[in-house]
């Protein structure tokens, strides 16, 4: 198994309440169920107000790094983060579990 996790921080300016941050977390939400390879999938926003904490976050897992790649190809993940692209930054991290 692999945990595939994503930490987004909002650039310098940009709200959550935002019509394209909010279009872009739904997007995020509605792709779990969308892409048969994700064994699990969590999103949603921070809830603490500490400076060094990023505002959004995906924990999710797929079965191998074949998964990984369908999964990070398919379009509605391309969709979903070039969203994203337009408002905030982010890093990644993945892991066998």
């Amino acid at each position: 198994m692999i945990r595939h996790l994503v930490l987004f921080k909002l650039n310098d300016g940009v709200g959550r309440d935002e019509s394209r941050v909010v279009a872009g977390a739904r997007a995020f939400e509605e792709l779990g169920g969308l892409i048969p390879e994700l064994t699990s999938w969590e999103c949603g926003w921070n809830v603490t107000d500490r400076p060094i904490a990023y505002d959004f976050a995906i924990n999710s897992s797929v079965a191998d790094a074949a998964d990984l790649k369908t999964y990070l190809e398919h379009p509605a993940h391309q969709a979903a983060a070039g969203q994203w692209r337009e408002f905030a930054t982010w890093v990644i991290a993945d892991y066998p579990f």
